[in-house]
């Protein structure tokens, strides 16, 4: 239902991330971890993606990003966050951030 349901932004950012065409990884989009459903997630590098669309910035939608953040990285995951108007906007600066975050956890791994 999520994925029928994707809002501009994470349809084209799923796109560039599919059939491992950011640096080789595979990202799976909708993926459950704990309690939450992420955007996109890749494994190998515990790196999940979020694509936040214009309800995130309702106050009370903000406090429950931070939390869920922080349940996130409690679990070891690193997240990054995206606006739907950055990807839609400025797909390549989005992907040459990704291309940076991939290549900082390449190096602590």
């Amino acid at each position: 239902m999520l994925r029928k349901n994707a809002i501009l932004g994470e349809v084209l950012l799923w796109k560039e991330l599919r059939t491992k065409k950011m640096k080789g990884y595979q990202f799976n989009r909708q993926k459950p971890l704990g309690n939450y459903i992420v955007d996109f997630y890749c494994k190998p590098l515990k790196l999940v993606i979020e694509i936040d669309g214009g309800s995130h910035h309702f106050e009370e939608v903000m406090v429950k990003d931070v939390m869920r953040q922080a349940v996130l990285e409690e679990m070891g995951l690193h997240l990054v966050r995206f606006t739907e108007m950055d990807v839609r906007r400025n797909m390549m600066q989005v992907l040459i951030s990704l291309e940076t975050h991939i290549e900082n956890l390449e190096n602590e791994i």
